[in-house]
């Protein structure tokens, strides 16, 4: 598909281009603020066609064997990746990733389709005979018709997070993806429209009322978000209210501590990864750097590798602009608000100078901060702030940063840096997040273990991948059968 500026994009149901709503919505890149899509702001009518035509595949769709739909899932994981850089190139180009974050999100999200395809070996159900002549089994049932509310953040990465499980379970899907970044996602559903039955994988394209609209459509069984913990916990309670199951992951306050042993230089080059990779603009992003002790090199070297970041799309040190100008606007406004509290401004990423030239020419960068406390009750401490500001605060032993990471309303992810196994083990059963690391700055599982935070970084009673979406996409049907007469009597029989 040529790439085209500005591109007028459609729903995608039932195969095929739909009309919708004749309001669009402008697609701004991110790199210079031009308009490249205009996304229909669909309606209550136009996510009603899409459901429509989900609920109509789902009897073939589900009929199916496991080993059958794994075999479509296998076609579409061939022609996605074929297709992998255009869609890592669209990425950067709507979202403003560099290129080898692109790459990753693509690579990140086909890992869960590779996972799905295992499927028919991993659903296996149980049999055991319970009685005397009475046999127990269960099996594996799709929902229904299922719904994903995702972000913009990671484009293709996220929706994939549910759509292999939730497809390989035998469920059809109404997908709406981020109104900031429509592009990738319209172009997975021209590819999978290839390979895979008509209404199975529907797109709709909107803002938060098309959201609601899927949330509140009575055919639809299930709805699985990802997004901010204030609308996370809205869509929790408004789909719960409806009898639907939902998982909705919200937003993350990531706390990194910093061992007296632990090494330096890996240390350092971590932490500028994890809070300034994909610009800060990830759920599991370091937020916070709890120093235990001085520490003054480890400080000096995060500050220096930090300055060393160039904004651009190619090259070890190229950082990315952030998804548009209110990202900018909030993220320069908690720098300031840091400043007014007292803190320490060690980078300033509001004026680093090849950021802030190309920030005057129409984009969204902003470079990376790095900002040191000495109370702990500065805000920058405790809001989402979601873009390249770390924080630093000093602690004086372990419990005192145990005390500062426990304190905080989210529970996404941990890490601890050292070299002492005894020390890691303190620090992650004491933890109060779901997602440690141990020298791992951005501690994401791999299938088959599933993602998923705790407290106010997750609404809901399953992570979003791995067995815990098979869980989540299914239930389980319990089959007791009895034949001829047994010859031993129970209560049973």
């Amino acid at each position: 598909m040529a790439l085209q500026s500005p591109q007028k994009l459609s729903n995608y149901v039932g195969n095929q281009v739909t009309a919708a709503s004749e309001k669009y919505l402008e697609v701004t890149s991110p790199h210079n603020g031009e308009t490249i899509a205009l996304v229909p702001l669909s309606t209550a009518n136009d996510v009603d066609v899409a459901v429509t035509s989900a609920k109509a595949a789902f009897g073939a769709w589900s009929g199916l064997t496991f080993k059958a739909r794994s075999a479509y899932l296998l076609k579409l994981y061939v022609e996605l990746q074929a297709h992998a850089d255009e869609l890592a190139e669209l990425i950067v180009r709507e979202h403003g990733k560099n290129r080898a974050e692109a790459k990753g999100d693509v690579a990140k999200g086909l890992e869960t389709l590779e996972y799905a395809l295992s499927l028919p070996q991993l659903t296996q159900g149980r049999v055991a005979y319970v009685s005397s002549g009475v046999q127990c089994r269960d099996e594996r049932v799709a929902l229904g018709v299922v719904g994903g509310i995702v972000p913009f953040n990671f484009p293709f990465m996220v929706p994939f997070w549910t759509i292999p499980i939730a497809l390989g379970m035998g469920n059809t899907y109404v997908l709406k993806p981020s109104e900031k970044v429509p592009m990738t996602m319209t172009r997975v559903a021209e590819l999978a429209s290839r390979v895979l039955p008509a209404g199975v994988l529907n797109i709709v394209h909107g803002d938060a009322k098309c959201a609601q609209s899927l949330v509140e459509h009575t055919d639809v069984r299930a709805i699985a978000f990802v997004g901010t913990s204030a609308v996370a916990e809205q869509i929790h309670l408004r789909a719960t209210q409806l009898g639907k199951r939902v998982l909705a992951l919200g937003g993350a306050k990531n706390h990194l501590v910093a061992l007296p042993d632990c090494d330096i230089e890996m240390t350092a080059q971590d932490v500028v990864n994890s809070f300034a990779g994909c610009a800060g603009e990830r759920c599991m992003a370091a937020s916070v750097l709890l120093v235990v002790g001085e520490q003054p090199e480890l400080v000096e070297r995060i500050v220096a590798k930090a300055r060393a970041l160039e904004p651009g799309t190619d090259g070890v040190r190229a950082m990315g602009p952030v998804i548009d100008a209110g990202a900018v606007s909030r993220i320069t406004s908690a720098i300031a608000r840091a400043e007014e509290e007292g803190a320490e401004l060690l980078l300033d990423g509001r004026s680093e100078p090849l950021f802030a030239e190309r920030r005057a020419q129409g984009g969204f960068w902003i470079g990376p901060s790095v900002i040191r406390h000495t109370s702990s009750t500065d805000c920058a401490l405790h809001d989402e702030i979601f873009g390249p500001v770390l924080s630093i605060l000093h602690c004086p032993n372990f419990d005192a940063a145990l005390a500062v990471e426990n304190a905080n309303c989210y529970g996404n992810a941990a890490c601890v840096y050292t070299q002492s196994g005894a020390s890691a083990e303190y620090f992650t059963q004491r933890f109060e997040a779901a997602m440690i690391g141990v020298n791992v700055g951005v501690p994401v599982p791999r299938e088959p273990f599933s993602f998923g935070g705790i407290h106010r970084s997750r609404f809901g009673t399953c992570d979003i991948t791995g067995d815990a979406a098979i869980e989540f996409f299914s239930f389980r049907r319990k089959i007791t059968t009895k034949w001829g007469i047994a010859a031993e009597k129970s209560w049973m029989n």
